[in-house]
């Protein structure tokens, strides 16, 4: 699984700014993109709590280098930045939920 992890971090890293800047501009999108990106790595045969740690490196990644874009990626980003890791992995999870919700 370490493959997986390597391959996350490439892509936040590699991601064009123009690209980042569509996903991100928008909740809704954002959500739209985590939700087809939980599907592919459902199809890989991931585990929600796979799912759910990989989505913490993505989250840690967005609160350290990304400013939010709209209110509720503003609010995602004080929840993570306020919680421990613990609180942090439940948000993970929820995240990987509402995703899986809006597909």
């Amino acid at each position: 699984m370490e493959n997986v992890d390597k391959k996350v971090e490439e892509k936040l890293s590699n991601t064009d700014n123009k690209k980042k800047e569509q996903i991100l501009a928008e909740f809704s999108t954002f959500i739209d993109y985590l939700g087809n990106k939980v599907e592919m790595g459902e199809k890989m045969g991931l585990s929600e709590e796979r799912l759910a740690q990989l989505a913490t490196k993505v989250g840690d990644h967005l609160s350290k280098k990304e400013e939010p874009k709209n209110s509720e990626e503003y609010l995602l980003q004080r929840l993570w930045q306020v919680g421990d890791k613990e609180e942090q992995h439940m948000l993970a999870h929820m995240l990987v939920k509402l995703a899986k919700d809006q597909n």
